[in-house]
């Protein structure tokens, strides 16, 4: 090469901290382009840059001298003296031409009055060629400095000004030509001209090593066979300039800020040079992976386990690309743990991933169907034992809890008591009718009231089995809403008769569903549960318990403990306690009772919250033993399924995160958008691969597991998605809280005005505004119209779904009167 920009500074150097190279350190780097350049070209003659002339002698390298000019005029004459001392040094026979100032006009440092009087000064005091450097465009829109100076000194770099670089080199000709046209009776050095291996990109320019090689070996031909004069920048990789220049401003050298050299400038150019090393990383991790979350399955066909396999090959290399990014990146302590954070996330997000991803490989491709269990036909022998059936109740419509007593009165069992609890009810004009309804039905129905009881529904059916029966050996639950099977304990009591059952359990189901299109959606969305996930968690034996339609062994449940009134979610936690003391599970997937659907969105979120919540207070108490504990015999199926089981929920709260960091990254870009960088390729997977995975999931396992239509698929969908919001908040608030009061789901709750479903989900909202306003901002960028701002307005509005389907579901709830059968025939 002809000359190139020449500053010492090492990797922990940094000007602005007052952090310089020693001259051994100077003298080694230009060592080192012996052979290389013929020339140099320095910026500054402070801070050991003054010695650069001498040292290059000695390495027979010429020099262009340059003295740096700010918006300080004591600092600047400084480094005027300097100049015009070093320039008239007669021993100097290297020095071939000075600078005064580089870019002072472009940033605004010093007028042109005052950038041409600095000029005056050392044209009259050395007899070297004198200029300033600028960019291109400043020296055409100021033709008045070409009076002042030898030659014209030009900056010419595509890549700030977004050209792609494959038209980058005939880019700098043609502005090189205009110079010419303009300036026709000066001599034209470009003082600055090259391309940088790493960073954001501009538009249509992308910073890569391979379209930095390309640029410079064209660059290199041409300006060869046109005898220019130039200056390559730069010879090392400036690491500091990031705070100035934005990320790519690290990047032009041609030599890396080791010293070493990033390519030859003949034979074939790598972006990710030891990309096989990575591949090597990248097979290893895979493997662990399919050993790690395979190795137990021994009932899955070959062809899940090549579904997996894929898709643990696939987060492997996105994890191993992601690092190796960061890994051949110039680091500073805040931005590596800015890396080990999105590096974190992005593997929970891989983690949350390939659960899905066994989930689906189980249901879909496994011999399982080994614990499928129907309701029994007892040998006419059987006796059954006496069963007291608990219904715990607070401040409900007593009209619908007659309703729940008529269908207990017709159960078909011959041994029960049914004990039924209201807690806390204030009006005896709600309760006073359940109480009379009871007297009516007979000595079977037992009715208790009370006043400011502790411990919520948990703290009712504790009370309930202080009042059971002596010889009752099953307790059984169910909701105040339910209206049950006849045979539905003359079904499934006997499974009782093997003596290490601890609790059967059959699944929620609502009987309500087809009033509307709000319900028929949350319906299908209570579906996938309980038709898919606790059918898989039974093979396992390793179902959630939930407080209705359960029947639990009451010597277990003495054994246990009580119902914990400490958690939300009491009846979850008490199934949990039954397996950590070694007791089996039944579950049967028939539909055996009926309760009613949550009438609006409020009551839908509340009731989901709950949920969530109960489970990290589970999860909080539990964790040794879901960990590893030799007190506990839970068996790994189970510790697998109860917190794989939980992932999803870790991947929403994670998916809260990552759009707050996309906001912050997002607002940082409005303040600067020259000097911000995207991490796109940390987002990508976690906000917009997660998200096209569960809607690929939803459908292929509804349709593979759930009876219902492709429409109704998409309806569960964006019910599961517009509670996505509120998962995350149950999740850190349950993680980071304790003793939060249990709300219970509101029946016949009337639909809420539109402005009062709006304050529901306000939080929403506002950050559905917020993303929307973020990616439309984006879009208005010139600066990031490329692929990487499209990708990052793809990111935002993935990220602003779950917020949309928020609104879409208020919407389907307030609409008066639209059926499910209307809402189809409007689909």
């Amino acid at each position: 090469m002809m000359g190139v920009s020449f500053n010492p500074m090492r990797a922990d150097n940094n000007p602005t901290k007052g952090i310089y190279p020693s001259e051994a350190e100077i003298n080694d780097d230009l060592s080192l382009l012996v052979g290389r350049v013929h020339a140099v070209r320095t910026y500054s003659v402070q801070n050991g840059l003054e010695r650069v002339p001498e040292l290059a002698a000695q390495h027979k390298l010429n020099v262009t001298v340059g003295a740096w000019i700010s918006s300080n005029p004591v600092e600047s004459q400084k480094e005027i003296d300097a100049l015009i001392s070093i320039s008239r040094n007669k021993h100097a026979d290297n020095i071939v031409r000075t600078l005064v100032g580089n870019e002072s006009l472009l940033r605004k440092e010093v007028t042109v009055d005052e950038l041409i009087a600095y000029l005056k000064q050392v044209r009259k005091r050395t007899w070297r060629p004198v200029s300033t450097s600028e960019t291109w465009d400043i020296w055409l829109a100021h033709p008045e400095l070409a009076n002042e100076v030898d030659f014209i000194a030009a900056h010419i770099l595509p890549y700030w000004e977004g050209i792609p670089a494959e038209e980058a080199v005939d880019y700098v000709f043609n502005r090189y030509q205009a110079l010419r046209d303009a300036f026709p009776d000066k001599p034209i050095v470009l003082t600055e001209v090259g391309w940088p291996s790493d960073g954001q990109p501009i538009r249509g320019a992308t910073a890569s090593k391979v379209n930095q090689v390309r640029f410079l070996r064209d660059f290199l031909n041409r300006a060869k066979q046109q005898g220019l004069t130039y200056y390559v920048v730069e010879a090392f990789d400036q690491p500091w300039k990031q705070d100035i220049e934005g990320s790519s401003g690290a990047y032009w050298g041609i030599f890396t800020a080791d010293r070493e050299a990033k390519f030859q400038m003949q034979g074939d150019v790598f972006n990710m040079p030891d990309w096989r090393d990575w591949a090597l990383i990248a097979a290893i991790l895979s493997m662990l992976l399919m050993t790690l979350f395979l190795f137990t399955r021994v009932n899955m066909k070959l062809s899940g386990k090549i579904f997996f396999g894929i898709i643990a090959n696939l987060s492997a290399s996105t994890i191993a690309w992601t690092t190796s990014i960061g890994v051949s990146q110039y680091q500073t302590t805040l931005s590596l743990a800015l890396w080990i954070i999105l590096l974190l996330m992005q593997a929970m997000a891989i983690l949350v991933l390939l659960v899905e991803t066994l989930e689906i490989s189980e249901v879909l491709w496994s011999s399982g169907g080994q614990r499928s269990f129907k309701p029994l036909s007892a040998p006419s022998d059987f006796v059954y034992p006496k069963v007291s059936l608990h219904v715990p109740i607070y401040n409900e419509p007593p009209e619908m809890v007659k309703q729940t007593l008529a269908a207990l009165a017709k159960l078909d069992y011959p041994n029960l008591e049914v004990l039924i609890i209201d807690n806390n009810t204030k009006d005896p004009g709600v309760w006073q009718p359940v109480e009379a309804e009871c007297k009516r039905l007979g000595s079977v129905f037992r009715f208790f009231h009370l006043d400011n009881w502790p411990g919520y529904k948990a703290g009712a059916i504790n009370y309930a089995l202080t009042q059971t029966a002596k010889d009752a050996e099953i307790i059984a639950v169910i909701d105040s809403d339910y209206i049950v099977d006849p045979n539905w304990l003359k079904g499934l009591v006997p499974y009782f008769s093997k003596q290490d059952v601890g609790f059967v359990q059959a699944p929620q189901d609502y009987r309500d569903w087809r009033e509307n299109s709000f319900k028929a959606l949350c319906h299908w969305e209570y579906a996938g549960f309980f038709q898919i996930g606790m059918v898989q968690r039974n093979e396992s034996n390793a179902i959630i318990q939930h407080g209705t339609m359960t029947l639990v062994r009451k010597s277990a449940l003495e054994s246990v403990g009580s119902w914990g009134e400490w958690c939300i979610c009491e009846d979850s936690e008490l199934g949990l306690r039954l397996y950590r003391a070694g007791y089996d599970s039944v579950y049967v997937k028939d539909s055996l009772g009926r309760g009613v659907t949550p009438d609006t969105l409020s009551g839908y979120m509340i009731q989901r919250h709950r949920w969530v919540y109960g489970a990290m207070q589970i999860l909080k108490h539990h964790w040794r033993a879901l960990l590893r504990s030799k007190q506990s015999c839970l068996t790994p199926a189970q510790r697998y399924y109860f917190l794989a089981g939980w992932l999803p929920w870790f991947s929403d709260a994670l998916a809260l995160l990552f759009t707050f960091a996309s906001l912050l990254l997002t607002i940082n870009i409005m303040l600067d958008p020259v000097h911000s960088e995207l991490p796109v390729n940390a987002f990508i997977l976690p906000t917009i691969g997660l998200f096209g995975f569960k809607v690929f999931r939803t459908i292929w396992l509804y349709h593979a597991r759930v009876g219902c239509s492709t429409l109704q698929t998409l309806g569960a969908a964006l019910a599961g998605l517009a509670l996505t919001h509120t998962v995350a908040k149950g999740v850190w608030q349950g993680l980071f809280t304790s003793g939060r009061p249990f709300m219970r789901t509101p029946k016949f709750e009337k639909s809420r005005p539109f402005l009062a479903g709006l304050v529901t989900i306000k939080e929403e909202l506002c950050l559905l505004i917020l993303l929307w306003y973020a990616a439309g901002y984006m879009m208005s960028l010139e600066h990031f119209d490329n692929v990487t701002g499209q990708l990052w307005v793809a990111v935002l509005l993935v990220q602003s779904t779950p917020y949309a389907a928020s609104f879409l579901m208020l919407l389907v709830n307030i609409a008066p009167n639209l059926s499910f059968k209307q809402s189809k025939k409007l689909s």
